[in-house]
Parts: structure tokens; sequence; C-alpha cells
């Protein structure tokens, strides 16, 4: 069987190609959060807002804590496209959706467990907790689906197909937001509304695209999909270490940024939301530059299986390069427009003279953090999990450490001045391990 040939000039043109439609369903997915939160606001009652925000809070964590299921997806996909081994990527799929199904039902299983767990850590009024359990008995069976589709997105990152990858993405939060708004504007089903319309767009997107997906695959590696030796011992054991070592960096990445939570209500609620009002800005920077180490995970992994050391490292110039010049004109646009943004999200001037104080690190980490954020991309392509993992493990600690200590002494600053340690410290230990994926070659 003939090798399908893919480009291997990875030019910061064909990057930013790569990269543009990620841009877009990056844009989708808060969008989401936004409707949503839009319905719940405008009920009369706080309660449906609280009982939401809570609900997918708690359940986009967990979620997200399978991220795995994708990253982990698209670096053995990626690393045996450039092989040429097709089959190794459909079985590679199959094993991914049968671990997916095991998490899931472990997910649904744990149900009661994760209301309580809300409760203890929530003090809220009994008919939110009522709301929140309305919202969790149906949104918990969505949880199959969703991971589903990480695996998905992770495949069409892996065979670089950035615009399919964003298009079932884009689909699922239109999905979303048309059938949330139906069931509460229509329907008047409040918090279950929201929760069945992520069902339901779930479980449509996911059936679109598995039956897209069974005939891409047919049609272009020739190979039909098979469950019959999908449980070698070495595949196995290789494809389980990869998922855990994310899994247990992604809950340390997800932990660091819970401590800056902790640490920022020690300094009184006005700090508390003030923090919460300026992680926007980080967060949607990342939501941009996270486009590009997206779509170079592909590549990155596609120049690997092909053994092209020189196509290798002309991706990571070029998307390192392209991540920190897209960071700086974000950096620029937030100095000019950064009080106007303030005075939309907040009326309270308090708020709004803290936010003011805090400018300078709103304008100098989406730089810095844009190398941690591609070398992440790097290091998932190559599938250096491992690394990952211990890179992290590395960077979470000495946060901490140094956010204890500065804190003290500089308060909030304190914090966002250790925040931006924690960036550099990501990319720093991320580069030391990088010899390990040259030695692919």
């Amino acid at each position: 069987m003939n090798s399908i040939k893919y480009s291997t000039k990875f030019s910061k043109k064909q990057i930013i190609l790569l990269s543009i439609p990620v841009f877009f369903s990056n844009l989708a997915i808060p969008l989401v959060g936004m409707v949503d939160t839009g319905l719940m606001g405008n009920l009369g009652e706080t309660k449906y807002l609280a009982a939401t925000s809570i609900s997918t809070s708690v359940m986009t964590m967990i979620i997200w804590s399978f991220g795995f299921l994708r990253m982990g997806t698209v670096g053995i996909v990626s690393q045996a496209l450039g092989k040429g081994d097709y089959n190794e990527i459909v079985k590679t799929l199959l094993r991914n959706f049968v671990i997916s199904i095991v998490i899931a039902l472990t997910i649904i299983l744990f149900k009661p467990l994760i209301f309580l767990s809300i409760q203890y850590f929530f003090k809220t009024s009994l008919e939110t907790q009522e709301l929140i359990n309305t919202y969790l008995n149906v949104r918990v069976f969505s949880v199959p689906a969703e991971l589903a589709i990480y695996i998905l997105v992770g495949f069409y990152l892996g065979v670089q197909k950035t615009k399919i990858s964003s298009l079932l993405i884009i689909t699922l939060s239109i999905l979303n937001i048309v059938f949330s708004s139906l069931l509460v504007l229509s329907y008047d089903l409040n918090v279950f509304g929201v929760a069945l319309g992520t069902l339901f767009a779930s479980y449509i997107t996911l059936i679109i695209f598995s039956f897209f997906t069974y005939n891409f695959i047919i049609k272009k590696f020739k190979v039909i999909p098979k469950f019959e030796r999908l449980f070698i011992k070495s595949k196995l054991i290789k494809l389980l270490d990869i998922n855990l070592n994310i899994f247990i960096r992604t809950l340390l990445l997800t932990f660091s940024f819970l401590w800056v939570t902790f640490l920022g209500s020690k300094f009184g609620e006005d700090y508390l939301a003030v923090n919460t009002i300026l992680m926007q800005f980080i967060i949607l920077a990342a939501f941009f530059l996270d486009a590009y180490a997206f779509s170079t995970e592909g590549a990155i992994g596609y120049t690997i299986g092909r053994k092209n050391k020189l196509s290798f490292l002309l991706v990571v110039k070029n998307s390192i390069q392209l991540s920190f010049f897209t960071a700086v004109i974000i950096a620029f646009l937030y100095l000019i427009f950064f009080k106007e943004i303030i005075n939309i999200i907040t009326d309270i001037e308090i708020l709004r003279f803290i936010s003011y104080k805090h400018f300078i690190w709103i304008i100098i980490i989406p730089p810095i953090a844009s190398f941690c954020y591609q070398l992440d991309g790097i290091f998932i392509g190559a599938s250096q999990t491992k690394e990952m993992r211990n890179a992290m493990m590395i960077s979470v600690i000495s946060f901490i450490t140094i956010s204890i200590y500065v804190t003290k002494y500089f308060e909030n600053h304190g914090l966002w001045f250790s925040l931006m340690i924690f960036m550099i410290l990501r990319a720093l230990t991320l580069k030391f391990y990088f010899n390990k994926i040259l030695r692919k070659f």
C-alpha cells in the first residue's frame, strides 16, 4: 500500500492555514457558555444562573481532565500517518473509544458522589441544590458522547485535517446553542433545558461525524474498522502510559489555576472578583495561541513518523515564532483597549480601580506564555508525555512554593508575578527535555 504523502515543508503560511479553522472552533467553545449564562441570567432568579454556573464548571473540569483522549490520539495517529501505518491509526481510534466508554460509565456511576462534592464545597440554597442535581442527572449521560468527540477531534488533528476537526466543534457548539435556546425559551425548561440541549447536541454531533469518519477511513486509508486484535498487550500498555501521563499533567495544571483562585480569595472578595475578570484575558489569549499548538501537533507527529528532522525543526521554529508574534499583537490590543473592556465587564468602581492597577500582568503574560503553550503542542505531537508530566510537576511545585513566599510581601501582585514565573518554568522545563524528541530521528 502506498503511503499518503503530505507536504513536509511546513512554512509559516502553511501553519497559519492549518491554524485558522482552529481559531474559529476555539471561539465557538466560550460562546456556548456565554449563551447558557445569558439564558439563565434572564429568568429573574439568581438560583438558575448559580446552579448552571456551578454545574457546568464542575462537569467541564471533570471532562477536561480526560483531555488525554484527544492529546494521546493526536500523537499516535500523526506518527502512524508519517509511517504509512493506517491499520495502527484505526486501532488507536478503536482502543481509545473503548477506554472512553469505560471512563464515561465510571463517571455516570459516580454521579451521586459528584453531587455530594458540590454540596460540600459550594454552600447554596436547597432550591439551587435541587437545580444542580437536575442538571447533573441529565448532563452526566452526555459524557460518553463528549469523550468520543475528543477522540475524533484528536484523529483529525493527527491527520492534519484541521478544517474537519474545527467543523466538528463548531457543529457541536451551534447545536448546543440552538437546542438550549429552544428548550429554555420555547418550552420553559430552565436548567433542565440547558442540560438537555448539551445532551442532544453531543449525540447528534457524534452520530454525524462517526458516519463521516467511518467513510473517511475507508476512502483515504482503504481500511475497514474492526475490533479484531484490538488489545495487543504492548500497544495497550503504550496507550495507557501516554494517557495516564497526560491525565496527571492535566490534573496538575487544573490544580494550579484552582490555586490562583484559592490564594486570591485570601485577599478578599474584591480581589477574588478582579482575578476572575483578569483571568478571562489570559484564557482568551490562550484560546488564540492554542490554535497554533493544536494545528502543529499533527505536523510534529508526521515529521517524526517520516524521520524528517529538518522538517521537524522547521515546524518547531515557525510555529513558536508565529505564536510569539501573535501573542505580542494580543498584548498590544490589550494595552489599547484594556480599560474599555474592563468598564464593559463591570460597573463597580472598586473593581475597575483594582483591575487598572494590575493591567501590566495582562500585557506581559501572553507573550511569555506563548512558549509553553507551543511546546505543549510539540511534545503532544511527539508523544513525549512522560516528560510533559515531569515538567508540569516541577513547574507546579515551584509555582506553589514561590507564590506562598511572594504573596506574603506583594499580595495580589505577588500572585500574578508567580503566575508569570509558572509560565516561564513550564517553558524552561519542557525545553530541558527537548533533546529527547530529537533522539527519535
